[in-house]
């Protein structure tokens, strides 16, 4: 659908007038057709709009949305450098919060440069040497990195919380970094730090408490292991600031314990604590287990709020990828250094075929294992109707091979030397026990949870789930077939509304008078998620997985047009958020 706009002149008039759009307002209203009026980057008035617009958008036959709020991305150096944040925003993403998992790039001392880049990498799969070229170190404290992002041109919104990694390196250098205890002048200290952050506009504070999270080096990210005062001290500085959320990516284990602090600190200070939850592949139902003592939790008087994510943590593995099932094959090894056109004629050729099929696997770890031999959990991810992320148990390569009679390695291969050497098969990890996401939909459905999990900008070499937001709306409340549907007004409401709340963002997130103009219109039956791709458009050529979508017709922030088709206009109104944002006079109320 081409997007019809036109531009007038003189008269009392609004900025732009949207016409004719089916509003899904963010509310859970039930949806409405209606016109919207913006003045000043915000939404003045819904409903018939007589007066005319600057520029008028007519929107028959789409849905107009807010923009989506994403709570859980890692855009902290990409931020430095790129305007656009992609992919994030090709997804109708219009404010992003970063620094999530406790890795970040402030505060930092000049000598620590490089060790904060190792951190993210590791954690993140973020390329160190786009980092490295692509950061100008203009900081050292968390307000003067703030102060560094406040004023560059970019097209979304953007808002930072202080990650435990930098700060307890500062603080602590090498006993920080090894994750030594802390002493009460350390605490204090980092206290201090933190609080000084909040004050400058943070919307909080982030740490990471699972061994899932190893810097480069191998070691676990500092915080992992920090002790309760350490984590309360932290919380009481946020609390005598007045706002913040503590997020936490955690293995809430020993759960009880983990719950024990989380309880005692939003208690005791105010501050809400949020943490990412997601179905154990080896323990399907530990997820019933943290929402009943989330639900325990907030009855005595602690604001937890769980994260959870729309679909799985899913592997893209292919040639290119940071790891596939071949990555500790001997003969694989020889060729990975090679350029990957020079690499892919190597493995076309029959006898190198034979040679890696025919070896075994170097030992690579539990994780290792399920990524290089767990054929049971591994799919075909592209197929002619579209993309599956849903895909049945007898639909894996260990159940294409039973019923083929082939080695289920050799259909990997095959699988990846589809489209020139760049064909993917789809791993999903964690989320997915039980081959299906009835949990999730469960999840989704629970008054204490809120989406997340993207991790946008992160993982750049094995998942693209920076599409999250898109997907909502084509698998949860259009496509899906295995299972219920959401409703589009609920689907609209997790990811723009109930995110925003979370971190104060009262600004945003829903279409009504006083609200900040931040919105989608989208050509609905046309929406769709396209393939996953590997790009080296990073400093230092970087590579990162992207994945596009198409049926945006437009995506709109603070009243300005800043894609079009899917294509940027070169408009840049987004602006760093500095703390909590408060609602219009016109529904504080609500």
């Amino acid at each position: 659908m081409t997007l019809a706009m036109t531009s007038t002149e003189g008269g009392s008039m609004h900025d732009l007038v949207i016409r004719n759009g089916r509003v899904i307002d963010g509310a859970e209203t039930a949806a409405f057709t209606a016109d919207i009026a913006v003045d000043g980057g915000k939404i003045t008035a819904v409903g018939k709009i007589d007066a005319r617009g600057r520029r008028e958008i007519d929107a028959a036959g789409l849905i107009i949305t807010p923009g989506w709020v994403d709570i859980h991305t890692h855009y902290d150096g990409q931020v430095t450098w790129d305007p656009y944040l992609a992919p994030s925003s090709w997804h109708g993403v219009t404010t992003v919060v970063m620094g999530n998992c406790g890795v970040g790039f402030a505060p930092v001392r000049p000598d620590r440069h490089e060790w904060l880049i190792e951190l993210m990498e590791g954690v993140e799969d973020i390329p160190g040497a786009a980092l490295s070229e692509g950061i100008t170190w203009n900081w050292e404290s968390f307000p003067e990195y703030l102060d560094s992002l406040d004023g560059q041109p970019r097209v979304i919104d953007v808002a930072t919380q202080v990650p435990h990694g930098a700060v307890r390196a500062y603080v602590m250098g090498e006993r920080g970094a090894r994750n030594e205890p802390a002493t009460a002048q350390d605490i204090a200290e980092m206290s201090r730090i933190v609080g000084e952050g909040v004050a400058a506009g943070a919307l909080g504070f982030s740490t990471s408490r699972t061994m899932l999270h190893l810097a480069k080096d191998g070691e676990p990210v500092p915080g992992t292991f920090a002790a309760e005062d350490e984590l309360l001290g932290i919380g009481r500085a946020m609390g005598a600031v007045g706002h913040g959320v503590f997020e936490m990516a955690s293995d809430m284990a020993p759960a009880e314990d983990e719950f024990k602090w989380m309880k005692a600190m939003s208690a005791e200070t105010g501050v809400p604590v949020t943490y990412g939850l997601l179905q154990s592949p080896t323990k399907a139902d530990n997820w019933v287990r943290m929402l009943a003592l989330t639900e325990e939790a907030r009855a005595e008087g602690a604001q937890i709020t769980a994260q959870i994510a729309c679909r799985p943590t899913g592997m893209v593995l292919g040639w290119q990828s940071t790891v596939h099932p071949f990555i500790g094959r001997e003969s694989y090894r020889k060729l990975a250094p090679l350029p990957f056109a020079e690499r892919i004629v190597h493995l076309r050729d029959p006898e190198v075929r034979a040679r890696i099929l025919a070896e075994p696997s170097k030992p690579m770890g539990a994780i290792g294992m399920i990524l290089t031999q767990g054929f049971d959990r591994m799919f075909r991810l592209e197929h002619a109707s579209g993309l599956d992320y849903e895909p049945r148990a007898e639909d894996s390569i260990a159940a294409l091979a039973a019923a083929t009679g082939r080695a289920p390695d050799e259909i990997v291969y095959d699988m990846l030397m589809e489209k020139d050497g760049s064909g993917y098969i789809y791993l999903p990890l964690l989320n997915y026990a039980e081959f299906n996401f009835d949990h999730i939909h469960e999840m989704m459905n629970h008054p204490n949870t809120v989406l997340s999990l993207s991790d946008g900008g992160a993982h750049c070499g094995v998942i693209c789930d920076a599409s999250f937001p898109t997907y909502m709306l084509t698998h949860w409340a259009r496509d899906r077939v295995r299972g219920p549907r959401l409703s589009l007004e609920k689907v609209v409401s997790m990811q723009t509304r109930d995110t925003a709340r979370l971190y104060g963002l009262h600004d945003r997130g829903t279409i009504a008078p006083g609200m900040k103009a931040d919105l989608n219109l989208i050509d609905y039956d046309k929406l769709e998620i396209m393939a996953p791709e590997m790009a080296f458009d990073l400093p230092a050529q970087g590579r990162r997985l992207i994945q596009r979508a198409q049926g945006y017709a437009a995506t709109i922030v603070s009243g300005v047009v800043t894609f079009e088709a899917g294509e940027a206009t070169g408009e840049m109104p987004g602006k760093l958020i500095r703390g909590p944002q408060h609602p219009p006079m016109a529904i504080a109320a609500e």
